[in-house]
């Protein structure tokens, strides 16, 4: 049998593809901003709804520069139930990470235990938008303003995510998303910030650019994240069809929720009222069934199918923050690590094949 991955990643038709890069080959301009950057920039802006969009190599550099440029010091308050570079992105500023626990209601940041953890040394906070679900956004940022902290949301899960119609990039002071190929929309590689404010537009582009601000003009430190254009070229492909690979998306979770919902032991993420959802992934609390994750884990690949423990460990866990600190602070972030399963979803994924999986879950 084919193996079953996790995910797999949506590509555009081969020729529409060749037509897109063909005037690359005229232009000999491959990197530094060019035409397809900017238009795919023009194109981002106005399918996410946001004023400025910033692109980037990838999602992590996008998050360590967007951080970099509000010049943040001292403590960042964030989550440790997400892919490690979100914690990475805040070491590498210099930042001192601080972990609030997450919600079990949808796994984001638990808002009612921000306050605790301020002190007179933290200037932001970096929430995630986990699973496409979206933070509280209205009380981070009623406490954000309260004291005075920077807020850049991880919204790598949340492309294309509206909360009552707004994009959610729009909120906090920046957004960062990921266009990995593993995600809903991809660049092969690639990321963006969104931002309301147009000065941090010129920032964000010296950043990512060695801190060039002029042909003579050096302001920053700093390093090369930006996108080039064959990557934006994917971007404008695959962006042409988004919505069709949403909604293909959407029937996949929907058999799962048919197969899998009001299950004892079996806890499944609800739709958040007001969002439209991007359907990016659909991960799986065993609380309780009669096999245990990681027995679900084993009984899936046994038949070649793989699903991911995502996201294990903490990232207050792993071996390069080891001792620095205590997992059992965030006791949610930890039960919910040690139990979670994403069971594969992508586009392409049969029906045929997810009942496949669904039965090996309930074990028929």
């Amino acid at each position: 049998m084919k193996p079953i991955q996790v995910t797999q990643s949506s590509m555009p038709n081969f020729n529409d593809y060749i037509e897109e890069i063909r005037d690359l080959w005229d232009s000999r301009w491959l990197t530094n901003m060019g035409v397809k950057h900017n238009q795919l920039e023009k194109e981002l802006s106005h399918y996410l709804n946001t004023p400025y969009v910033n692109l980037f190599t990838n999602g992590h550099l996008a998050l360590e520069c967007a951080i970099a440029a509000f010049n943040l010091k001292g403590e960042v308050i964030t989550t440790p139930f997400t892919f490690v570079s979100t914690t990475h992105a805040i070491v590498r500023n210099g930042l001192k990470p601080v972990f609030c626990d997450i919600n079990l209601d949808n796994y984001n940041i638990d808002t009612s235990k921000l306050e605790s953890l301020i002190t007179d040394k933290t200037s932001a906070i970096i929430p995630v938008h986990v699973y496409g679900n979206i933070c509280n956004v209205e009380e981070i940022d009623r406490i954000a303003k309260k004291y005075d902290l920077k807020v850049i949301y991880d919204a790598a899960h949340a492309f294309g995510v509206t909360v009552d119609g707004v994009g959610v990039g729009n909120f906090g002071d920046a957004s960062m998303f990921s266009f990995h190929a593993t995600k809903v929309f991809n660049t092969i590689e690639g990321g963006a910030v969104t931002f309301r404010n147009s000065n941090l537009k010129e920032t964000l582009n010296s950043i990512k650019n060695f801190g060039i601000k002029g042909r003579e003009t050096i302001e920053y430190v700093s390093g090369n994240a930006k996108m080039n254009e064959f990557q934006a070229a994917m971007g404008l492909c695959n962006l042409r069809h988004v919505e069709d690979e949403i909604n293909k998306r959407k029937l996949v979770v929907n058999r799962y929720k048919e197969r899998l919902s009001n299950i004892k032991g079996i806890r499944l993420l609800q739709l958040q009222k007001g969002v439209k959802s991007n359907f990016a992934y659909f991960p799986v609390v065993f609380d309780g069934y009669k096999m245990n994750r990681d027995e679900i884990a084993e009984s899936l690949a046994i038949k070649n199918i793989f699903a991911r423990k995502y996201f294990y460990p903490l990232t207050n866990s792993l071996d390069c923050y080891e001792q620095k600190y205590d997992v059992d602070l965030t006791p949610v972030a930890k039960f919910v690590s040690q139990n979670v399963l994403t069971l594969p979803l992508y586009a392409d994924l049969s029906l045929d094949d997810v009942d496949l999986i669904c039965d090996t879950v309930l074990g028929t």
